[in-house]
């Protein structure tokens, strides 16, 4: 449903931000702002920044910013209207139910979608204990060791052999083609229609509130592909959701445990280890991360034992280390899974591997290790560059230092070596992102973000900063703009986000509201971000507030001065051959060096 901008502003002045923040991130007062740890990054030091007279949020770490609102969508991944409807309800505001017909039939859709799950899910179990189940519940029970009220905590089920059983169940229950179309759960084409899942052991997987948003299927037999999930749906995103943290995200332990399949969470959950969860059958994400962070400071991941297992590990450490989560490595040994693990030696000899559990750092140092020949010193030197690149990593020196002395402790390295290869790597601005892409592909990510935000030259830095600080003091100070906007028009602002904002500030002289503008519809997440940027700046390199008339004057001329320059520049250079045109700027230009504020 899409709400108009009556009714979203009522609902986000109705919602105190710090208040709203408060309930999930410690915040303490400094000065007129309140500071805490970033909850979308790991950070040792404070940097999100909550402002409760602009009511926005910023943090100097990572540059995620915004509303309250973004807040919440960000926080829960919840979509705008339904941050929306969290914060009316919150507010104890009732929304408007006829308005936004396209976002109201979207909602009605992922409802509908919501409600064939859970018909599925309840079908597929009931076949699962019916005769034609029998191969699928001789599989849980005989092969996987599951007891019954193990299956039927995590409603596990069995797709019948014929192809289209559940097709025809979900029509007797009146759902038309169209949706069981948009659900995944049927595929239709020339051929005819058939089950997307057939002679499958099923899992269904539930998001964060118990509801069904899509399956897993394991076939019976040789068929490939051996497991198969659901596609993506209005209700299933896999880079979103984790197996099991339905049930993991209630448990005591202060650990969560990070499996690779459903029957590795399902084994652990019965063997008592109620704080296990996995992936869905996809790369391990940055939002995973940001999951576990709502629940958990400490991930131990156990991951299969094989080479697929181990590289799992690998990528998923930084994603985690960098959400701000402390991570540790479980070694199972000879066995491959915590599945086969806990059948041979059960839940105490798991407790033992937990405890035992190796720093995470340590267990990618030490698979590097042995991908290298250190008898060889040409491969020994190229280790070692290569666990100086890793260290690289940790920004904060004393942490930096901590793992020097426990990496050259159990590899046996110079220690006072590797600290003087660090710190000079450090020193010309070396980091590991632990990204596969090359030097030239990160380059050009660079130059991009720069692009998006609305900058032609990538190199005209200095006038970007002077844009960001004429309109960070604009937004502090209103009774400014009459003056600013004398002198400059809101179109010389080069950067994208600058000119929407100076636009929208020159169109709302004396009432102009930074939150409101950051859920501007017009606004991109770039754009976003650095007008949250902007907003949130003064917090922490001096308020405007406190600068006196000669500081502020000196500090709107040479912004003005410089972004009315390189504007200038740019119109000159499109004059072509009107000569007339081109003479008037280059006249303007010259004025702009006896140029100056008064206020």
């Amino acid at each position: 449903m899409r709400y108009d901008n009556e009714t979203i502003e009522k609902v986000r002045n109705a919602n105190d931000i710090v208040d709203v923040i408060g309930r999930h991130v410690r915040l303490t007062k400094k000065g007129a702002n309140y500071f805490g740890l970033c909850p979308f990054h790991g950070e040792k030091t404070a940097s999100f920044s909550v402002s409760p007279r602009k009511q926005i949020f910023y943090c100097f770490g990572c540059g995620v910013g915004g509303s309250v609102i973004d807040f919440v969508m960000q926080y829960e991944n919840y979509s705008f209207q339904e941050a929306i409807k969290a914060l009316a309800d919150n507010a104890h505001i009732e929304l408007p139910e006829n308005t936004g017909y396209e976002d109201k039939k979207a909602s009605e859709l992922r409802a509908r979608l919501l409600e064939v799950n859970k018909e599925a899910a309840i079908y597929y179990n009931s076949i699962l204990r019916g005769p034609d189940g029998k191969i699928g519940l001789e599989y849980f029970r005989d092969k996987r060791a599951l007891r019954d009220e193990t299956i039927m905590h995590f409603g596990l089920g069995y797709s019948a052999k014929s192809s289209d059983s559940l097709y025809n169940y979900l029509k007797s229950k009146g759902y038309d083609d169209g949706l069981l179309n948009k659900s995944g759960l049927v595929t239709f084409s020339e051929k005819g229609t058939r089950d997307k899942f057939w002679n499958r052991v099923m899992f269904p997987i539930m998001d964060t509130n118990n509801r069904v948003i899509g399956f897993g299927g394991r076939v019976m037999g040789d068929g490939e592909p051996k497991y198969l999930n659901s596609p993506e749906t209005p209700v299933f995103d896999k880079s979103s959701n984790l197996y099991g943290l339905n049930f993991a995200k209630k448990s005591r332990q202060k650990f969560l445990l990070l499996c690779e399949g459903y029957m590795d969470v399902i084994a652990l959950h019965q063997a008592g280890f109620t704080n296990a969860v996995a992936s869905l059958g996809t790369a391990f994400t940055d939002k995973h991360a940001r999951l576990l962070k709502r629940y958990t400071d400490n991930v131990i991941l156990t991951q299969d034992s094989d080479k697929a297992g181990i590289n799992a590990k690998m990528k998923a450490f930084p994603i985690l280390y960098e959400a701000g989560l402390n991570v540790k490595v479980l070694d199972m040994g000879q066995y491959k899974d915590p599945d086969e693990f806990i059948k041979a030696e059960g839940a105490e000899g798991y407790e033992r591997c937990i405890r035992n559990a190796k720093n995470a750092f340590i267990f990618v140092i030490s698979v590097l290790r042995d991908s290298f020949d250190l008898s060889d010193p040409a491969e020994k030197t190229a280790f070692v560059r290569e666990t100086v690149d890793r260290l690289c990593m940790f920004k904060d020196p004393m942490e930096r230092e901590n793992y020097v002395d426990s990496v050259s402790r159990e590899f046996m390295l110079n220690r006072d070596e590797l600290m003087r290869m660090t710190e000079r790597k450090m020193e010309n601005g070396g980091s590991y992102t632990y990204r596969d892409l090359p030097a030239d592909r990160i380059a050009s990510q660079r130059r991009q973000t720069v692009s998006d935000a609305g900058t032609d030259d990538v190199n005209d830095t200095q006038t970007a900063s002077y844009e960001m600080l004429l309109i960070s003091w604009l937004a502090e100070r209103p009774d400014l703009c009459e003056t600013v906007f004398g002198y400059i028009k809101p179109e010389e602002f080069n950067m994208k986000s600058c000119r929407l904002l100076a636009e929208a500030i020159h169109k709302h002289i004396g009432d102009f509201e930074p939150a409101a503008f950051l859920n501007s519809p017009e606004l991109g997440e770039e754009e976003r971000r650095n007008a949250a940027k902007m907003f949130a700046e003064p917090d922490r390199s001096g308020s405007i507030l406190n600068m006196n008339q000669a500081e502020i004057e000196k500090g709107l001329t040479e912004a003005i001065r410089a972004i009315r320059s390189v504007h200038i520049d740019r119109e000159m250079s499109a004059c072509g051959n009107d000569m007339i045109k081109f003479q008037n700027l280059l006249r303007d230009k010259n004025a702009l060096r006896d140029f100056k504020v008064r206020l």
